[in-house]
Parts: C-alpha cells; sequence; structure tokens
C-alpha cells in the first residue's frame, strides 16, 4: 500500500472520523471488508438515508450493493470518487461534516442540486461519483444568468 494510503488511513483513525464510519456501517447493518488503498467497505448497508448508492464516513466506505462491485473494474472511478472522500476526512478530519453541508447549500443555490456545484464532489470527480454538471441558475432580480453572457456556463 502507497504511503499516502497508510497516512490517510492512520490520520482518519486518530481524527475520529473512521471510529463514526463503523458506527454508521453497524447502525446500517453493514458487513465490513477490506477495500484497496487503505479504505474499508461496509457492503450492504441498508438505511434509506442517505439514499445513495455510496458513501463515505472517514476511511468507511459504505455501499448498499457488495463489495465486489464497488471494486470491480467497471467501478473504478466511483472508488476512486469514494477514496477521494476519505482524503477529504483526512485532512479536514470532523470539519468535514460541516463544511461538506455548506457545500451542499451553496450548490443547491446555484444550482437546485446538492452536488453539481459542491466543491467537496468537485474535488472528488464530479462525474466519477454520479453527479452531473449543471449551469447557474438563473438570477431572478437581473433575469440574466450567473456568469455573464459569453463566459463559459461550466467550470
Amino acid at each position: 500500500m502507497a504511503r499516502r494510503h497508510v497516512a490517510r488511513s492512520l490520520i482518519t483513525a486518530v481524527n475520529g472520523t473512521t471510529a463514526v464510519g463503523l458506527i454508521v456501517a453497524k447502525l446500517g447493518g453493514a458487513k465490513l471488508r477490506r477495500g484497496r488503498d487503505g479504505v474499508l467497505i461496509a457492503e450492504g448497508y441498508r438505511l434509506r438515508v442517505p439514499p445513495a448508492t455510496c458513501f463515505t464516513v472517514g476511511s468507511v466506505i459504505m455501499t448498499r450493493r457488495t463489495a465486489d462491485w464497488l471494486l470491480s473494474e467497471e467501478k473504478q472511478a466511483l472508488f476512486g470518487h469514494e477514496s477521494n472522500h476519505a482524503t477529504q476526512y483526512a485532512v479536514l478530519g470532523p470539519l468535514f461534516w460541516p463544511a461538506y453541508w455548506v457545500a451542499c447549500g451553496y450548490s443547491y443555490a446555484m444550482s437546485r442540486t446538492y452536488g453539481s456545484r459542491n466543491v467537496f464532489e468537485r474535488m472528488a470527480g464530479l462525474e466519477a461519483g454520479g453527479y452531473r454538471r449543471h449551469v447557474r441558475r438563473r438570477s431572478s432580480a437581473t433575469g440574466s444568468s450567473t456568469p455573464p453572457a459569453g463566459s463559459p456556463s461550466r467550470d
């Protein structure tokens, strides 16, 4: 395993986010399996929230499906996206949660989606996580879209 993955796993263990991930996995009735790159996969997650097929807490990736599904070659980009979220947990620790929800609020205000303008989803690989890019919504005060005409509609 690469040093950066070992470091990420150690940091998320020390900052407590992986412990929270293990609790969420247990509450969701998931079975733990070792993934790759130092993450654990909690397969068979059964709670209704969040509704996503996969999500990450600390260095634990929850999936409603099997670990084999997530580790398959076809899902390599999705695994990478979720693994990138584990790195974000290593950097921010428990501060990831409020920062992520603020980013969701900003994204919703700008695009009416929680992910397309969310900086954390963008940094993790927006499309790899199953999100679509959306143009910013029109401003009701000016009737024009943000950014100004002639500017690219996507980042």
